[in-house]
Order: structure tokens, then C-alpha cells, then sequence
């Protein structure tokens, strides 16, 4: 067996970078594919079914050799109620946060020019491309409270669709399905801050834009109020939240394991 902790963060690392290209990547279409003369464009369900897509992706990358957290969220939640690791969770989110960093370097330089085109100053009309902001007339509370909701979801659903008691997705097709529930959150969650649902998401790209030209990429979108705690601490406390609830709600009612039957030994010729 090769699957060591090096091997278990280089999945991490990986796996979020695919996913922050083409999720950051599917929204720097949109944001600067709208003006003139451009042969791009999209609108909110081309986000949503890219960042499903790229879920899917990283979750197919990592998953043999780390389980493919992709979010100090899951991380949190599997530590608290799965038994992971907790010597590991640091490991773990920080391997994600520099995969998201990575993946939103390389969107900030491939998509440098068509930014300089619409937004010259890189302003917040640009820094969604990297990081979410409550939307208009949202307040801080309620974005909040958005987090933890999406996350909780996420993370209850997440449980659901791989625990062996529970009837999961048969033949590697539980990536897909996470896919399609992240979908259905930004169908369902976007407006009011984006849903982010993931620490290192948010947090790397941030801190990628930062360091990029976007001086204000900390505060909330064109505006002076702190913003960039909000997707931290939010999602971490609705992954608690989403797993406490699968835990207590279906969890601790699913049947136990069966024991697997002791072979049968093979009578020799003649018996």
C-alpha cells in the first residue's frame, strides 16, 4: 500500500485546485463574458452546474487516496462524528486552502486581460469571480445564517449519500451525486451569499486576489464592512450543525453491519 499522509494532502491539494479552476473559472466566464464583442457569456445556472461539475471532479481525484474532503467543513464534521483523524484536520484544510489558492492564481492569470477589460480598477464588480458577498440588501445575519444552512445540507447529505448502512450510490457514483447536490445548493442558496459552504473556497481565492490587485478583496464586495470571516466560521459551524443531524436523525437508527459469514472449508475430493 502506497497511501501515505504526503500522498493523502497531495490528493487534497489537487482535487480542490480542480475544483476552484472551474468553479472560479465558470464565474470569470459570466462576469466578464457579458460585454461586447465577447463570444462567451453565461448566466447563474452555467455557475451552478460548473461548480456541481467540479465537485464531481475533484471528488473522482481524490477519493481513493484522501476520501476527498475538498472543505475544512467535511473535515471538521467527519472528525467530529466519523471518527477521522484529528491529528489530521489541520493537514487536511490547509492542503485545501493552498489547493484553492493555486486553482485561483491560475484563473487570475488567464483571465487577467478580459478583466482589465471590464474592470480596469478590480473592483467589486470583478472580486466575485473569487470570493461571494452577501447580496444586495442581505445582512450580515442573514448571510450567516445562509451559510450554516447550505453547509448543513451539504454535510447531511454528504453523510447520507456515503454511509454503507444507509443504501448509498452503488458503483463509484457517489461523486456524481455530490455534484448534483451542490447544484441543487447554489439553485436553492445563491442569492443571499453565494454559498461558499467551504472555508478554503472562499478563503484561497480571497487571499489569491488580494495579493493580485484587489485591495478590498477582505471586505464585503464594493463596500467597507469585514467580510471575510463570515465564510470561515459560518460553514464550519454548519457542518456541525448538518452532522449532527444526520447522526441523530437517521444514523443512530440504521442497522448495524452484518457480520460477514465465516468461509466454509473446501471439503477435499472424494468427501
Amino acid at each position: 500500500m502506497r497511501k501515505t499522509i504526503v500522498g493523502e494532502l497531495s490528493a487534497e491539494f489537487l482535487g480542490t485546485l480542480v475544483l476552484i479552476l472551474i468553479g472560479c473559472g465558470v464565474v470569470a466566464q459570466v462576469v466578464t463574458g457579458g460585454f461586447p464583442d465577447s463570444v462567451a457569456g453565461g448566466d447563474h445556472d452555467s455557475i451552478a452546474w460548473a461548480w456541481g461539475f467540479g465537485v464531481t471532479f475533484g471528488v473522482f481525484i481524490a477519493g481513493r487516496l484522501s476520501g476527498a474532503h475538498l472543505n475544512p467543513a467535511v473535515t471538521l464534521a467527519l472528525a467530529v462524528y466519523r471518527g477521522f483523524e484529528w491529528r489530521k484536520v489541520v493537514p487536511y484544510s490547509l492542503a485545501q486552502l493552498g489547493g484553492a489558492f493555486v486553482a485561483a492564481i491560475i484563473v487570475r492569470f488567464v483571465y487577467a486581460d478580459q478583466i482589465a477589460n471590464v474592470d480596469p480598477g478590480h473592483t467589486g464588480a470583478t472580486q466575485g469571480i473569487f470570493s461571494t458577498s452577501p447580496g444586495t440588501n442581505v445582512s450580515i445575519a442573514t448571510a450567516f445564517a445562509d451559510q450554516i444552512v447550505g453547509t448543513a445540507i451539504l454535510v447531511a447529505v454528504v453523510l447520507a449519500l456515503t454511509t454503507a448502512t444507509n443504501n448509498p450510490p452503488l458503483s463509484n457514483m457517489a461523486p456524481l451525486f455530490i455534484g448534483l447536490l451542490v447544484v441543487a445548493i447554489g439553485m436553492a442558496w445563491g442569492t443571499n451569499a453565494g454559498y461558499a459552504i467551504n472555508p478554503a473556497r472562499d478563503l484561497g481565492p480571497r487571499l489569491a486576489s488580494f495579493v493580485t490587485g484587489y485591495g478590498n478583496a477582505f471586505n464585503v464586495a464594493g463596500g467597507d464592512t469585514l467580510y471575510f470571516w463570515l465564510p470561515i466560521v459560518a460553514p464550519l459551524l454548519g457542518g456541525l450543525v448538518g452532522g449532527a443531524v444526520f447522526k441523530y436523525l437517521i444514523d443512530i437508527h440504521l442497522p448495524e453491519d452484518e457480520p460477514e459469514p465465516e468461509p466454509r472449508p473446501t471439503p477435499a475430493p472424494g468427501d
